[in-house]
């Protein structure tokens, strides 16, 4: 199966059942997968920061560095391959704290908020999540069959 590697600060979408969409390296960051099964178009996000607010000028070069900008970004363009909202299979991964032990930033809590927030302001409820604690995941979506699988620790489990 030929895997898309989504890059930090990325995002892709396929209609192409023999495709899996990766991400590596989820400390802070959150992965969102998202999943049509009528039409198995799959989409999956790898965001950075909540708001681009931060950085306007980043936001508009680059879209999927930030939760508010990156998530419209991904559903329009599922939308665009014949996803429908109201069919997604929405599952997300990622927002650990890693390398701020006193929790002065909380980025990984904040870009989980952010991502909530969005998500109730637009009626989007979240199929499964693996949020939190202080490890890295990779995230993997199979296009055809819609299975998420979440790996940390050498271990990897659907979601």
């Amino acid at each position: 199966m030929p895997a898309v590697v989504v890059d930090i600060a990325d995002l892709a979408v396929s209609a192409d059942p023999q495709v899996t969409l990766v991400t590596y390296s989820l400390g802070s960051c959150i992965g969102v997968a998202i999943w049509d099964p009528q039409v198995h178009v799959g989409g999956l996000l790898h965001y950075m920061l909540p708001a681009s607010e931060l950085s306007p000028e980043r936001a508009r070069t680059n879209p999927g560095m930030f939760c508010d900008t990156g998530m419209p970004r991904l559903f329009r363009a599922a939308y665009e391959l014949g996803a429908v909202k109201s069919r997604l299979v929405v599952k997300i991964a990622g927002g650990a704290q890693l390398l701020d032990d006193n929790g002065m930033f909380n980025i990984g809590k904040r870009n989980y908020l952010a991502l909530r927030k969005i998500f109730w302001k637009n009626g989007i409820m979240i199929g499964a999540e693996d949020v939190g604690r202080s490890i890295s995941r990779t995230v993997k979506l199979d296009v055809g069959t819609g299975v998420v699988t979440v790996r940390s620790r050498n271990q990897e489990v659907p979601l």
